[in-house]
């Protein structure tokens, strides 16, 4: 799972003050689930990428739950790419000082508005593109989503569920 936060606020390195995480060098959080790295792949005076990269451990899942059944099912899942449950854990821990809306070191960046530009790299959503509008549209933000198929060879097996 990969979720990116971006801004052109100048300077744009500002970013790394208000997630408390250092451009410079690469973060990483241990969960039971599997392992989260916080990464700046762009950090100019212009331009500002953090990444949350989350690695879920599929197999140590499924054998932390289940003590005798190991069908292969159970090992072939969208866990470690699709956004879950599993992001919403990682993203109140990795970033916890950060939704306090305060920093220490710039009090300033955290109270000036600036732009950003999330982005979700696959999300299961049940009611599209639509539903995801009618959440985040009236709260001021601008929706972009892209369907993907099920698969590319075969477009008359319809859309997939990201």
């Amino acid at each position: 799972m990969l979720l990116t936060i971006t801004t052109t606020h100048k300077p744009a390195t500002d970013l790394g003050y208000l997630l408390n995480k250092n451009p410079g060098r690469r973060h990483d959080f241990d969960f039971p689930f599997g392992r989260a790295y916080v990464f700046y792949p762009e950090a100019t005076r212009n331009r500002c990428t953090a990444a949350l990269l989350l690695d879920v451990d599929p197999v140590g899942l499924v054998r932390r739950a289940s003590k005798g059944d190991q069908a292969m099912d159970h090992y072939v899942n969208d866990r470690p790419y699709a956004a879950s449950s599993f992001m919403s854990v990682a993203l109140s821990r990795v970033y916890r000082t950060a939704m306090t809306g305060r920093s220490k070191e710039r009090p300033d960046v955290a109270t000036t508005p600036i732009p950003l530009e999330a982005k979700l790299a696959v999300l299961p959503c049940r009611g599209g593109e639509s539903f995801l509008r009618s959440l985040f549209e009236p709260l001021g933000y601008v929706v972009g989503a892209e369907s993907h198929p099920l698969d590319e060879k075969f477009p008359e097996w319809g859309a997939s569920r990201y």
